[in-house]
């Protein structure tokens, strides 16, 4: 078999396209493959309408490697001239239109960025860091132009901070079946950004909402309940969330009480800020046997420490009466405490008990969007920031948005 037959198998090629030459280049370590048509009448790739060649216009492409050889496919693409839509090249079955990558190499990049960092991928592909980012961006358009939009029974939504200062961005995940996709990123956190995603969708369509998680910010709630009919009795505030604020107050306790003990040269807290923050469950055995004493003791610490832990058992509760009545005592039980970081966290809840209380109909928890924050904290680390929030919106669809990415092929 010739070299021009195996490659035109390999490649898939049918009439009227076929190889005519493949040359091996050793100094640069690259094989050429040159493609030809007879073909004399072509469609206009816009309109189909059928006209005769206008002329032609060599163009190369990036294929897959033959063995350790970069393959380059090399073709005069003839162009068409049509009265509607002007001058055009044809399309061809190899690749994707603009693009200067085959289909199969494009599909095998995506492959690539998607397991590794930009710059990371680019050198295991061989091209530049702007060319990884092309071949990026390319398939999040094709993604979001083939995306069938509709509303999920269950959503979450979530704030990410996209750069320095105040500049954040609204991160909405879909669950289904238990797994969780990003389905939009939106500028802002504010009411504005919650209303751009909810409008997206008629009003027959929220009906069907069935759940929605969130924390207790306010403009995501009144966005909520404007869109979503019965979205008061819906919307459920994330425990992972509630126990983070308890959390806050509790090393706001910590470090109060470990200036005083410091005073009098007491160093009982010192090196202990992220015990306090576990839950218990999650202390090696080791440090639990050392830890044990400090929570048993009459330290204002320990005592924060106790009230976080009974709240995080308050969802153990077996129906919503039995956790209504747990939060009553639990509420009290903080007031009384003298704690003022935990009565205030306790009061917020109070406030917003009803949507808390939600958890035991829906069982929901942003714990989908806390693992879809990690991916994106993640790209954050890889990427070294990002200069503008498109880009940080199009990289995480790109992981994280179950896009169809891939470029359609035309040759088998």
């Amino acid at each position: 078999m010739h070299d021009t037959e195996l490659y035109e198998q390999i490649l898939g090629l049918t009439k009227p396209w076929h190889v005519t030459a493949v040359a091996l280049n050793h100094a640069e370590r690259a094989l050429e493959v040159r493609v030809d048509c007879g073909e004399q009448i072509w469609a206009c790739p816009t309109c189909n309408e059928r006209m005769h060649v206008h002329g032609y216009e060599e163009r190369r492409w990036r294929h897959l490697n033959t063995c350790q050889y970069q393959t380059i496919i090399v073709s005069r693409v003839p162009r068409v001239s049509c009265a509607a839509h002007g001058t055009q090249t044809v399309r061809v079955p190899w690749a994707e239109k603009h693009s200067r990558f085959t289909c199969l190499f494009e599909r095998f990049a995506i492959d690539v960025l998607q397991e590794c960092s930009q710059k990371a991928a680019g050198e295991i592909l061989g091209i530049s860091w702007d060319e990884a980012d092309g071949i990026k961006q390319r398939a999040v358009e094709r993604g979001l132009a083939r995306k069938q939009w509709h509303v999920p029974a269950t959503v979450c939504f979530d704030e990410k901070a996209a750069g320095r200062g105040h500049d954040y961005v609204t991160v909405v995940t879909r669950v289904e079946a238990g797994r969780a996709t990003v389905d939009d990123v939106i500028a802002g956190r504010d009411t504005a950004a919650a209303n751009a995603y909810w409008d997206r969708f008629p009003a027959a369509e929220r009906a069907t909402v069935a759940a929605i998680g969130m924390d207790m910010w306010q403009p995501y709630f009144e966005s909520a309940v404007a869109h979503v009919p019965g979205a008061a009795g819906k919307i459920v505030h994330d425990r992972y969330h509630l126990v983070a604020y308890l959390n806050a107050a509790l090393d706001e306790v910590r470090r109060d009480e470990h200036a005083c003990l410091l005073a009098r040269g007491d160093q009982r807290l010192k090196g202990t800020r992220k015990l306090w923050l576990y839950g218990k469950e999650h202390l090696a055995r080791r440090v639990w046997q050392h830890f044990k004493a400090l929570t048993a003791s009459t330290l204002k610490t320990a005592k924060a420490w106790l009230h976080k832990e009974l709240f995080r058992e308050m969802f153990s509760c077996p129906t919503r009466a039995a956790a209504e009545a747990y939060f009553k005592e639990w509420y009290r039980a903080v007031v009384r405490s003298r704690l003022y970081p935990m009565i205030k966290v306790a009061q917020m809840f109070k406030r917003h008990s009803a949507n808390i209380m939600t958890w035991f109909t829906h069982h929901l928890s942003n714990s989908f969007s806390e693992g879809i924050n990690n991916l994106i904290q993640s790209l954050i680390k890889k990427a070294y920031g990002y200069r503008n929030r498109e880009r940080l919106r199009r990289d995480i669809l790109f992981h994280a948005g179950a896009l169809e990415l891939y470029p359609v092929l035309t040759i088998q």
